[in-house]
C-alpha cells in the first residue's frame, strides 16, 4: 500500500508537526495573557489554505483510520465536495484578477477575507480530526510572519506595533516542501513535478491517493 511505502516520510512530517506545537505551547506560555485560543472557538477553521502534498496525504490516511465507510464518513464527504466547488469557483475568480492586473497584495488581502467552513469542524464546534490537524492549524492564533508580511488571529491581544516573537511560515513551508520532495522517487512516481500539487482540506479528503493518482510506474 502507497502509505506504506512513505512511513519514514510521514514520521519526518510528524517530527515537524510536533515543533509547530511546540512553538505555538512556549508562545502561549509567555504571552497567556495575548493568545485567546481556547476549546470551541472555531475561529480558524473558517480559514482558506491549501496543504503540501505530505500534509495532504497524511491527512487522507488519518480520515480513512478514523471514519472507516459509514454515515458519518458520507456526511463528510458531501460537505468536503460543496466545500471543495466553492474552493475552486473563488480560485478561478482569483485567478482571474490577478490576470487583470491585480496586485498580489491586494489577492493576499482577498484570499484572508474569504470564509469557508472547514468539511472537518464538526456540529460542536471541534476539529474531528484535531490531533492530524494541519501545522497552519497548529499555529493559527500566535503572530506568524509569511513573505514578510505579519500575521495573527483577529481574536487576539496581540498589539499592533508591538514586537512579539513571531513563527517564519515560510520557513514551515520549505521544510514541507522539502519533505513533499520525497515522496515521488519512493513510490516511483512518473510526475517529477508530483510535490508541486497544492490542495485545500476538501480535496485532501476527496482524492484516492492510488497508484494511478500517483502516477505510480508499473514494474515488469
Amino acid at each position: 500500500m502507497i502509505f506504506d511505502v512513505l512511513k519514514d516520510v510521514f514520521t519526518e512530517y510528524e517530527k515537524l508537526s510536533a515543533s509547530a506545537d511546540q512553538l505555538f505551547d512556549t508562545i502561549k506560555r509567555d504571552f497567556s495573557d495575548c493568545v485567546s485560543c481556547k476549546e470551541q472557538c472555531s475561529g480558524c477553521c473558517h480559514a482558506l489554505f491549501d496543504l503540501s502534498l505530505v500534509e495532504a496525504m497524511y491527512l487522507n490516511k488519518a480520515f480513512k483510520e478514523n471514519f472507516n465507510y459509514g454515515a458519518e464518513r458520507s456526511t463528510i464527504l458531501e460537505y468536503a465536495g460543496k466545500a471543495d466547488r466553492r474552493s475552486y469557483k473563488f480560485k478561478r475568480l482569483i485567478n482571474k484578477e490577478l490576470n487583470n492586473g491585480t496586485s498580489p497584495e491586494e489577492i493576499m488581502k482577498k484570499v484572508g477575507q474569504e470564509k469557508q467552513r472547514c468539511p472537518l469542524l464538526g456540529s460542536d464546534e471541534r476539529c474531528i480530526l484535531y490531533n492530524a490537524r494541519p501545522i497552519t492549524c497548529k499555529l493559527y492564533g500566535i503572530p506568524t510572519t509569511i513573505n514578510g508580511n505579519s500575521n495573527t488571529c483577529h481574536l487576539s491581544n496581540f498589539k499592533a506595533g508591538t514586537a512579539y516573537p513571531s513563527v517564519n511560515l515560510d520557513k514551515i513551508q520549505d521544510k514541507l516542501a522539502e519533505i513533499s520532495m520525497k515522496i515521488g522517487p519512493l513510490i516511483n512516481s512518473s510526475y517529477s513535478e508530483l510535490h508541486l500539487v497544492y490542495v485545500p482540506v476538501s480535496t485532501a479528503l476527496l482524492t484516492e491517493y492510488d497508484e494511478k493518482y500517483l502516477g505510480v510506474k508499473q514494474t515488469k
